[in-house]
């Protein structure tokens, strides 16, 4: 019986993430999703959040995405995300900034320009990453 499970997590801009797990956790649109080895087939949209995987050698490990679509085989995951960040690379005063743009978008003047659907997606991402940077705190690898 297989005790790993394949993991690719690419974004448009690279590859994040290639290598044998043991478990993956994804913030499924629908609600999250614990993924091990043998799991049943599947195609998810993801929402922000964060995407957790654990390996033999380096146990628990996270990178931040936003958006995008998981498909799961018996012995493959892959994630293709919209956007895609290592842990480590987070920058909780970036989040911040970004927030606070969304935020200022929203109750602007001019709800003829606006793009609701693309700031409220800003501004949902920016939340989960404020989120993913205090439930991590600073030991980030």
């Amino acid at each position: 019986m297989a005790t790993t499970i394949q993991l690719d997590v690419v974004s448009a801009e690279s590859s994040l993430f290639s290598g044998e797990v043991l478990e993956v956790f994804a913030p499924g649109e629908m609600g999250d999703l614990g993924i091990m080895p043998r799991h049943s087939q599947l195609i998810t949209t993801l929402k922000a959040g964060e995407l957790r995987y654990v390996t033999k050698e380096e146990g628990e490990a996270s990178l931040f995405v936003a958006g995008g679509v998981m498909e799961v085989q018996p012995s493959v995951v892959t994630v293709l995300a919209d956007t895609a960040i290592r842990a480590k690379d987070l920058d909780a005063q970036a989040a911040e900034a970004a927030k606070q743009r969304a935020e200022d978008a929203l109750q602007g003047k001019d709800p003829e320009d606006l793009d609701y659907e693309a700031v409220q997606a800003e501004l949902d991402a920016a939340k989960a990453q404020i989120e993913m940077i205090h439930r991590i705190g600073k030991t980030l690898r």
